[in-house]
């Protein structure tokens, strides 16, 4: 083979070795890396979404230990860059210790609170570490129950943070990841904290009144901005086989008419009172219903049965800081969540059945 020849011939040969090798170490292309959207698209229900029911009747509950406050507290240890925590009353010293840990550690914490519990010494306490705690100073109620933790993730339900609230009465408290959700309880946090704006001074500013999380339906609102009793009722108008509630106070005479009504065309209505609300408040609804052939009762707890909560067609699930009530609807800064989803609303059912299971 004369010298030209030689020189292609290892050419080519070097080509031929090289096409090889690449066939044999070319990977195969992989799927895009997730977006933050796409991560939490692809989270199961049972990973967006926790539900803790606090259990008086534990018994670990007199030891003030293993309650929800914990759950909380974990997150709460487990945040960031930022704790948003409006608070209608604070006696928990595990959420008062992990706000001031989490302060310490440079998180940026933020504090709503209601002016008739400013006093607290858990409250005192955080303005003493430095954290900042703005009161509604009106004579309306600031009765939120909420945290957001890093703009991503919210908690919310019937449940102060209080001992009662989390060891004696009954209640419910709700852990929800979306950072949709959390811009919602931001902007209603932040009318409140930055901008002085409590009660009926009303901003209808919710940036997703009625949001998807995984495929289910979420719907906020806030009180007394959004008109949360319309929201009740007319989901209540449109139930087809069932309503089950149970009511800490529940004076509200359009939603007690709804109730009537449906039961009235043959939906299952049955409900529980809290029965030292029934005993004291003017205007409550209980008698109301019992004497329209409802099955109503008032609730078997020793303390208080503080939940807030209705279930339709055990398919939607309503709760929130918002009781039955004109106050919550017209004068009181709420929070209500509806979530359109038979797995939450089973778990609640669950809940509904434990408390009717004591009632009277």
């Amino acid at each position: 083979m004369n010298q030209p020849n030689k020189r292609l011939f290892v050419i080519i040969l070097a080509l031929i070795i090289s096409i090889f090798a690449c066939a044999e170490t070319t990977p195969t292309l992989l799927e895009p890396l997730p977006t933050v959207t796409d991560t939490i698209e692809s989270i199961s229900t049972s990973d967006w979404i926790t539900i803790f029911f606090s259990d008086p009747d534990s018994p670990t509950a007199g030891s003030y230990r293993g309650g929800p406050d914990g759950d909380l507290v974990s997150a709460i240890d487990e945040a960031r860059f930022s704790v948003d925590a409006a608070i209608y009353h604070l006696n928990l010293w595990s959420i008062r210790d992990a706000l001031i840990s989490a302060h310490e550690r440079g998180v940026t914490v933020r504090v709503v609170t209601e002016s008739d519990n400013l006093d607290e010494q858990e409250i005192q306490e955080l303005i003493d570490a430095g954290i900042t705690v703005v009161s509604d100073r009106r004579e309306s109620l600031m009765h939120n129950k909420f945290v957001v933790i890093d703009s991503h993730e919210v908690w919310t339900g019937s449940m102060n943070f209080t001992v009662n609230g989390a060891y004696k009465n009954d209640n419910n408290l709700l852990q929800i990841r979306s950072s949709r959700l959390a811009e919602n309880y931001v902007a209603e946090f932040e009318e409140m904290f930055n901008d002085d704006f409590f009660g009926d001074y009303i901003v209808d500013n919710t940036p997703h009144p009625s949001l998807d999380i995984q495929g289910i339906r979420v719907d906020t609102s806030f009180s007394p901005d959004d008109g949360t009793a319309d929201e009740i009722i007319d989901l209540i108008q449109g139930a087809e086989e069932s309503i089950y509630f149970l009511a800490f106070s529940f004076t509200s005479d359009p939603i007690a008419a709804a109730l009537i009504e449906k039961a009235e065309q043959g939906v299952t209505v049955s409900g529980i009172f809290e029965e030292s609300q029934y005993r004291s408040n003017r205007g409550g609804e209980y008698e109301n219903l019992l004497d329209a052939g409802l099955d109503v009762h008032l609730d078997g707890n020793s303390r208080n049965m503080h939940h807030k909560f209705f279930i339709i067609d055990e398919e939607i699930m309503i709760t929130g800081s918002y009781n039955f009530s004109r106050s919550a609807e017209e004068r009181n800064d709420e929070n209500t969540l509806i979530i359109y989803n038979a797995e939450v609303a089973a778990q609640f059912l669950a809940e509904f059945q434990r408390v009717f299971s004591k009632s009277q």
